[in-house]
């Protein structure tokens, strides 16, 4: 248990708002390194240690429906060979790409705070996707009602995405209201070198482990959406509702893409880490204080 002065007692209530989960994903290590594609083998360099060091690797993999956040464990190689790509062609396209703007992005969000990050994605990711989430439900389903007699498939989307609205919600409050303002806390606990935190052992790793379980099930919902759509491609005689839904899907699957890699891949690592710090009593991090042994 981690007790925080000031604040509520985390442990109870991640119990019961961590309480169902779906899924099975592994946190990952925070990397951040220079770029230097052209002397190694990037082959064997995992999906979100390119992502991290050069952020228009995304755009590629996106393109050839790589998953970079979900499973940015596995090494490009390994992700070619389960979509049955020609690797090679991947790396060329890869150390094409880069450029002096994706260092500056990229960098732009390796070298935020843990807390300033969680800032950011709520204001940009979470703000995005609780506004889309309605409308595009709303557009879905009137595809389904209006064309569903014919093309079956259209109500199985609906269904989906319907799931997918009620997890996101879900989702978003647990980060929204637990799991984000106790990284904040740590932050400022870091920051401030003040004797503000009682730390036993380690607790942040697990609400974190439920969270990417639940990136995870996202993830799975769109691609059954992106199946069913056939890559979001509507028939010529499609009717326009239908056209906008899959147009917004689309969008919605790369925001969400980026938004999962951006907490899969940098946030809940160095969460991981900054906790580690202040229980190491590491220079610079408040020493803890010990006021007994958990519940």
């Amino acid at each position: 248990m981690i007790t925080i002065t000031g604040g509520t007692k985390p442990n109870l209530v991640f119990l019961s708002a961590f309480s169902q989960v779906r899924g099975c994903v592994q946190p990952m290590a925070l990397v951040a390194a220079p770029i230097f594609f052209i002397m190694e083998n990037i082959r064997k360099t995992s999906l979100a240690k390119l992502v991290i060091r050069q952020s228009g690797t995304a755009a590629i993999f996106e393109k050839h429906q790589i998953d970079y956040c979900c499973q940015g464990k596995c090494s490009l190689e390994d992700a070619c060979a389960r979509q049955g790509l020609n690797v090679m062609e991947i790396e060329q396209e890869i150390a094409k790409g880069h450029s002096k703007n994706d260092e500056t992005t990229e960098n732009y969000f390796q070298n935020l705070p843990p807390d300033a990050l969680a800032d950011y994605i709520v204001e940009r990711h979470h703000a995005y996707t609780k506004q889309r989430l309605p409308l595009i439900a709303a557009h879905t389903k009137k595809a389904a009602e209006q064309h569903g007699d014919t093309n079956p498939t259209l109500w199985d989307i609906d269904t989906l995405f319907t799931e997918l609205v009620g997890d996101m919600s879900a989702h978003m409050f647990k980060e929204e209201q637990i799991l984000f303002p106790y990284i904040r806390r740590l932050a400022r606990a870091q920051q401030s070198g003040g004797p503000i935190h009682a730390l036993i052992q380690p607790f942040v790793g697990n609400p974190i482990q439920v969270m990417e379980m639940e990136h995870d099930h996202a993830g799975e919902l769109m691609r059954q959406i992106r199946r069913l759509s056939n890559d979001y491609s509507p028939p010529l005689a499609a009717g326009t509702t239908w056209k906008m839904a899959f147009n917004e899907l689309s969008e919605f699957e790369r925001d969400l893409h980026q938004h999962v890699h951006l907490e899969n891949n940098l946030l809940f690592p160095a969460a991981i880490e900054m906790e580690a710090a202040l229980l190491s009593g590491e220079p610079g991090t408040s020493p803890p204080e010990y006021r007994g042994q958990p519940n």
